[in-house]
């Protein structure tokens, strides 16, 4: 009798420990996950190890590709800063929503209140969330991070040559603005501790609400010009202020990893990292590399919109995957949206989730076709497949001018009259050999999609105003 008294003793002792630790544990293992997004400023295609960058190393890029998966078909929603960065915040073509080019300290506009950023998304689940680094989305309070679904915010309001060091019109900006939460707290700040302080800033975030979800979005100034960095990382490559540059932000990104993996963090974290739009290239030396792909930023040339994009995520992304499949960065908020479980924004988005993909079923084509707007409103490219049709526009062209150097630009020509052509990027991803004449029935398909997007969007080149824009927020009278 005794015996089985112990034997039913030791079995109810080993029920309790079950239900102890699935009550304990389970929660952890099911909670939603945390996500950190990191956009990085103007750094090209081919500014990383993995990707060809020369007299520098990415060892934490390169090991987060190794341990992920790299999109190599990814495109930044639009070739400029603010038109960007509202497109990957809120799913949608920048154009859709009014956004064009790069706004600064005298606009009267910004995001709109009616639009829903992937923070309030997340915030409506119970994420806590945070902005930190570069905004560009409208610099009064109204359109400042807090009022878009952020719990924090540190950083600029606009790119970090608006202010009266600018190399070619240093009596038009004001004192650069630092700003804690809704207000200034300095001005001209010492831009060589930008990498450091913002992500410094996301690690305290992150251990901070380690035992809640979060969402924290990252935003780096640099490598956009002017150029800065840090003592510990000066002087280190050999490629001069540039290559240390992206040193520093590799040495971010190995911080966050760290953090995350000390922190217990890392298996329930998807982490993001791509950039806003291709290099530079009129800044010379204190500019990135398009990879070999033609033009650079400000154009809708490969160069200008093809850029990296890694994700990791222990356990649910497979390792060292590269994905060929044609994505953008308006699918970033519907990607998060399903894997936290969110809601989707009730206006129309663009964007596709690419979390199949992600996950490693690679025979999933999420998106099919992409549109290259710029300027105002200018439709002038379409991708369907591996297929590139290029509208005759006028430009930007850095092509037959010589760069600048150490922190001045060189001459371009920002009205060069592309005249336009039919490029097959599977064979030609540089857009050297226009086709258009040898494929009829590619340059049929292409033109009708866009014709839709003309439809939908609008199209200055064309006189098609579009049925499906929204208006810009403007500051409150």
């Amino acid at each position: 009798m005794k015996r089985k008294l112990v034997v039913l003793s030791l079995l109810a002792v080993g029920a309790v420990s079950l239900l102890a630790f699935n009550f304990f544990d389970a929660p952890k293992a099911d909670r939603m996950p945390n996500i950190v997004l990191v956009y990085i400023d103007d750094m090209g295609f081919g500014d990383l190890g993995r990707t060809g960058a020369v007299d520098y190393t990415t060892p934490n890029f390169d090991d987060m590709a190794s341990k992920g998966m790299f999109l190599s078909q990814y495109y930044t929603p639009q070739a400029v800063c603010t038109a960007s960065r509202a497109g990957l915040l809120t799913g949608c073509y920048p154009n859709r929503l009014g956004f064009a080019g790069a706004t600064d300290h005298s606009a009267k506009t910004g995001i709109n209140a009616d639009e829903e950023t992937i923070a309030e998304l997340l915030k409506a689940k119970g994420y806590a969330t945070a902005a930190y680094g570069k905004w560009h989305l409208g610099f009064q309070k109204q359109f400042l991070p807090l009022q878009h679904g952020f719990d924090e915010y540190f950083g600029i309001p606009y790119s970090n040559d608006m202010w009266p060091n600018h190399p070619l019109n240093k009596n038009y900006y004001p004192p650069l603005p630092l700003i804690e939460g809704n207000e200034t707290i300095a001005t001209n700040p010492d831009q060589s501790q930008f990498t450091t302080w913002f992500t410094e800033r996301t690690m305290g975030f992150i251990k901070k609400n380690k035992d809640k979800p979060f969402f924290v979005y990252l935003a780096h100034p640099m490598p956009h010009v002017p150029l800065f960095v840090s003592d510990k990382f000066k002087g280190k490559s050999k490629q001069g202020l540039y290559g240390d540059v992206i040193m520093e932000l590799d040495w971010s990104i190995g911080q966050l990893r760290k953090t995350l993996k000390e922190q217990g963090l890392a298996e329930n974290t998807l982490f993001i990292v791509t950039s806003d739009n291709g290099p530079w290239l009129t800044y010379g030396n204190h500019a990135g590399s398009s990879g070999g792909f033609r033009e650079g930023k400000g154009t809708t040339f490969e160069g200008g919109h093809r850029v990296p994009f890694i994700a990791e995520w222990p356990g649910v992304i497979p390792a060292g995957v590269v994905s060929n499949n044609l994505s953008a960065g308006i699918d970033v908020l519907p990607t998060i949206v399903e894997a936290t479980g969110a809601k989707l924004p009730v206006k129309r988005i663009d964007g596709v989730s690419l979390l199949a993909n992600l996950k490693g079923d690679l025979s999933v084509k999420p998106r099919d076709a992409f549109y290259f707007y710029y300027r105002r409103n200018n439709l002038e490219a379409v991708r369907q497949g591996t297929w590139k049709l290029v509208f005759p526009h006028p430009g930007r062209t850095n092509e037959g001018f010589e760069p600048g150097n150490d922190g001045q630009p060189g001459r371009a020509n920002e009205n060069f009259n592309h005249p336009g052509g039919l490029y097959d990027l599977r064979r030609d991803p540089g857009e050297r050999y226009n086709v258009m004449f040898d494929y009829p029935e590619v340059m049929a398909e292409l033109t009708k999609t866009a014709e839709k997007a003309r439809k939908d969007l609008g199209d200055d080149l064309t006189g098609h105003p579009g049925e499906n824009r929204r208006p810009l927020g403007r500051v409150s009278q």
